[in-house]
């Protein structure tokens, strides 16, 4: 069953008179339960899909549907309550909230969803101890490397359990052994629970693992290949 869907859409960007077409009408489906990645070289359009696929940018023509809803049809309060229950990121820079630890920042999550602080903090332990970080549960961002921020990351992500996780370049800032072991706990997620994930990357052992890779240039899928991957 269709989760994500695009029917024909258009990204302009508009920067002092300049315009610039980042995708070019794209139709893309994917299915419940992928482990997907979008690949292609930089400027490829990558980024501007995931973002919105994510709803965290909107079209200039053509369709988003998230569980067969038009995002465009969503109010704005709508879209955020979309990608509080149904959507999951992890981003590139992390974008853990500094002020908090490890802990908290796996809880706001579950804060904005209204659940209980017991409940919140339970929760929180139990994904940092599933990410092996049950140690940094009181560390904050600045105190972590890399690899350890980017799991607590990856805990927030499926703290809220989502439908669809959405990775934009989730390996760029870290070594290979440390990418490795994240993308296997991503794949193990997604074996066991069901969840659907969604890479933007160019990173060989994203793609390694990836068993559907959709391949984008110049804002338009040029193809698509699945199984082993060939560098």
């Amino acid at each position: 069953m269709s989760i994500l869907r695009t029917v024909a859409v258009q990204k302009t960007y508009s920067t002092r008179g300049i315009e610039t077409q980042a995708l070019n009408g794209v139709d893309l489906t994917i299915e419940a339960g992928e482990f997907t990645a979008l690949a292609g070289p930089s400027g490829s359009g990558k980024t501007t899909l995931l973002n919105l696929l994510g709803a965290l940018d909107v079209p200039t023509s053509g369709k988003v549907l998230l569980d067969e809803e038009d995002l465009a049809s969503l109010t704005s309060a709508e879209l955020s309550e979309r990608r509080l229950h149904k959507l999951g990121f992890v981003f590139q820079a992390y974008n853990l909230i500094p002020v908090l630890n490890a802990a908290e920042n796996v809880e706001f999550v579950l804060e904005l969803q209204g659940i209980k602080p017991h409940e919140r903090r339970q929760r929180a332990s139990q994904l940092l101890e599933r990410v092996g970080l049950a140690e940094m549960a009181k560390k904050r961002p600045p105190e972590m490397s890399g690899g350890q921020q980017q799991r607590v990351a990856v805990a927030r992500a499926i703290a809220s359990e989502p439908q669809v996780i959405l990775a934009d370049e989730p390996t760029a800032n870290l070594d290979s052994t440390t990418a490795r072991n994240l993308l296997d706990l991503m794949q193990q997620l997604n074996q066991e629970e069901g969840t659907t994930f969604l890479f933007s990357s160019h990173d060989p052992l994203v793609l390694e693992k990836a068993k559907r890779r959709i391949l984008l240039r110049d804002g338009l899928i040029e193809g698509e290949e699945q199984g082993p991957y060939k560098t």
